[in-house]
């Protein structure tokens, strides 16, 4: 049996909640880690900060950065080699900002 328009809305409407709900706790966990690295305190501008979000999150993907098993070491591992990163595109971009 097939169901109703309305019911599919309905779900739509319920699922789009919980998406919103995962993203602000996803979004809230990494906020806390670029502050327990020291991201807030670097003056940078974001396209250069994104690239180098999109690079480390390439490095997990691929494999580089296993963090299951090990969350400490490798969230302090992981913490300090996106600090570099972003220092480094920092020092690159460094004279765009006043």
């Amino acid at each position: 049996m097939k169901k109703p328009s309305s019911k599919i809305r309905e779900e739509i409407a319920r699922l789009q909640e919980q998406l919103r709900a995962a993203e602000t706790r996803e979004a809230e966990r990494i906020g806390r880690l670029a502050l327990k690295a020291g991201l807030g305190e670097i003056e940078i501008e974001e396209a250069v900060l994104l690239s180098a979000f999109e690079d480390l999150a390439g490095r997990f993907r691929a494999g580089g950065g296993k963090s299951i098993g090990k969350k400490n070491a490798a969230a302090g591992r992981s913490a300090s080699d996106a600090t570099a990163a972003l220092a480094s595109g920092a020092d690159a971009g460094g004279d765009h900002e006043a």
